[in-house]
């Protein structure tokens, strides 16, 4: 029979609500009635209704499962197992960690491997935790203090001292990572991102250059990111790479954001 585990016993992993309640509020969060959720977790409604009202106490086998189905995030995946009694199963590493040695020069190799376009990885806050070269020189005249680590992309993205005022479509493209990042919220009930959502917010939705030209046509299969630099307005689309079957929370958590030039004169730019 398995031990019950203290919560206190994992620094920062406090356990101040039931593992009903979380259940019941992923559920939710995923628009599930119990029924859906019990039918596609193979377990009657009734012994649903009991793991939610905490008449029922759920196992370790059945909080992975009903986290599986309820496409709850690793490290959230965790909390529910501290808050069911068990211990978490999924470890949390630095990316300098020897362990993930491997999963850091996989990101190094894409990073690199896709210059002269830039790319950068980011973690679960939009942190950068590393850049290739490309990305630099798109940066100039951003204001220094939005360089100092820990750089969150987003923030210098639409601050009106960060690239904001260059964004030719700014309008556009604050919309696009303002639905993107209210999607991951959604994902993630992630409280630090609820906080940046309003902060960014509160910026302005129009720059300088929205006025110096208009929204190019791409046949509205891609949101562009257009910026305007010495070498002209550049343009580009993105793609978002991450690793495909993480069992540690901060590989999980990471992700390759990688631009392509969405026009040939971007393309020649960058190449120069």
């Amino acid at each position: 029979m398995e031990r019950p585990f203290r919560a206190g016993k994992v620094p920062g992993m406090a356990n101040t609500q039931s593992i009903g309640g979380h259940i019941r509020e992923w559920r939710q969060r995923r628009r599930l009635t119990q029924l859906d959720l019990a039918s596609d977790a193979e377990i009657s409604t009734r012994h649903l209704s009991f793991l939610e009202t905490g008449r029922a106490q759920p196992s370790r086998e059945m909080v992975l499962k009903l986290a599986e189905r309820l496409q709850v995030p690793l490290r959230e995946q965790n909390t529910l197992l501290v808050a069911a009694g068990f211990a978490p199963v999924y470890p949390e590493r630095r990316l300098s960690d020897p362990a993930l040695d491997a999963a850091r020069r996989a990101v190094d190799l894409v990073l690199k491997g896709h210059e002269p376009y830039p790319a950068l990885a980011v973690d679960r806050h939009w942190t950068m935790v590393t850049a290739n070269a490309a990305v630099a020189p798109l940066l100039a005249g951003v204001d220094a203090e939005l360089l100092k680590p820990p750089v969150n992309v987003l923030r210098l993205s639409l601050h009106p001292k960060g690239l904001a005022p260059r964004i030719a479509n700014l309008p556009e493209w604050r919309a696009h990572l303002l639905a993107r990042l209210h999607n991951q919220i959604e994902a993630t009930a992630d409280a630090t991102l609820t906080a940046l959502l309003e902060e960014l917010r509160r910026y302005p939705a129009h720059g300088a250059a929205t006025s110096r030209t208009g929204t190019r046509d791409y046949a509205g299969i891609v949101v562009p990111f257009e910026l305007v630099t010495e070498a002209g307005t550049l343009a580009f689309f993105s793609t978002t790479t991450v690793f495909g079957t993480p069992v540690d929370v901060t590989l999980a958590e990471l992700a390759v954001e990688a631009f392509f030039p969405a026009d040939a004169a971007t393309a020649q730019a960058l190449q120069k």
